[in-house]
């Protein structure tokens, strides 16, 4: 049987046990957005294979989602590109092996894909960019890596958190450089835990949410690679994991979805600028495993599962955020 990380029905049970923990006791209601009653999530094109524990990344004004589980709990490497501006999906070079649970995140236009968990149930170290219609193998991550998340910041990707050698949360954080294509070790999550969301804004990494085999978590730290050192942010008003997050190009983190005993419809969102939570209208699906990423002001979510542990979705719902103020710089 696979470890409850990798949540397969036969596990349902302990996902329906956990309990909160650490500051995630006692979760403090975020007020509404300024303005979010004007905003509405809106439905687009479904993602032509239904899948969960996805990743998702951008090229451009175009979505790369990568990996996952099938409904019958099949790992697949699967890859679907779809175009926000023209509201269309096609097929994608499929990934070289096939993952569930991977990472994914953009430099520049280019997408990278990293880790997962491979049919067999073990965490891989591979990891791929995509180059035209194919991907190509960079190098090796120095340690398996799976259900972490993966942020950009000044040519570089951090994978934090996540299960890492022989199963145990990850204590460092992988570093990629894409212009030598290598890897180095920076200091890891201040507080382990897999299952999170995160996004790189302003240089920064930020990281939300997770789990660990305590319970769900609502914790938010960042990390600034200038100093190599984490702090802790106010924590996300609902706890839970199972979750994504995105950075969106005006400053604010959003974090989206998620489970426990059941999934969150929760979307909510952190403004850098005040160092403030506030609540967005909720997820109209609400999902975990989902692929979050961004597009100007716009926050697209993607497949992902309907219901805790083994379950899949086609849903494609996007929400602009424009209202809350333009993109930075």
């Amino acid at each position: 049987m696979r470890p409850w990380i990798i949540w397969v029905p036969a596990m349902l049970l302990t996902v329906s046990s956990m309990v909160a923990c650490d500051d995630a006791s006692a979760p403090t209601p975020a007020p509404p957005a300024s303005g979010s009653e004007r905003l509405t999530w809106q439905k687009l094109a479904p993602v032509p294979s239904a899948r969960t524990e996805v990743a998702a990344a951008v090229t451009g004004t175009r979505i790369v989602v990568a990996g996952g589980y099938r409904a019958d709990g099949g790992t697949v490497a699967t890859v679907e590109v779809f175009d926000t501006a023209a509201g269309t999906w096609r097929p994608g070079p499929d990934l070289p092996v096939a993952v569930n649970h991977p990472m994914a995140a953009s430099v520049g236009d280019t997408v990278y894909v990293f880790g997962g968990y491979e049919a067999n149930g073990n965490a891989t170290t591979q990891a791929f960019r995509l180059d035209g219609d194919a991907w190509k193998p960079i190098a090796l991550m120095p340690w398996p890596r799976a259900a972490a998340t993966a942020a950009a910041a000044d040519g570089r990707v951090y994978v934090a958190g996540g299960i890492g050698q022989g199963g145990a949360l990850a204590t460092e954080m992988l570093v990629y450089d894409t212009a030598t294509d290598r890897w180095s070790v920076a200091p890891g999550l201040p507080t382990p835990r897999e299952h999170l969301g995160g996004g790189g804004f302003g240089g920064r990494v930020y990281v939300v949410g997770g789990r660990t085999s305590a319970g769900i978590l609502a914790t938010f730290e960042v990390f600034d690679p200038g100093t190599q050192k984490w702090s802790s942010l106010p924590p996300m008003p609902t706890p839970r994991g199972g979750m994504a997050a995105a950075a969106a190009c005006n400053g604010r983190i959003v974090a989206v979805g998620g489970e426990a005993s059941a999934t969150f419809p929760e979307v909510e969102v952190f403004d850098v600028k005040t160092g403030a939570w506030q609540t967005l209208p909720p997820l109209p699906t609400p999902r975990h495993g989902l692929g979050v990423v961004s597009v100007g002001t716009k926050v697209y979510t993607v497949a992902g599962g309907p219901k805790p542990g083994l379950s899949v979705a086609d849903s494609n719902e996007s929400l602009d955020l424009a209202g809350l103020g333009p993109c930075a710089g």
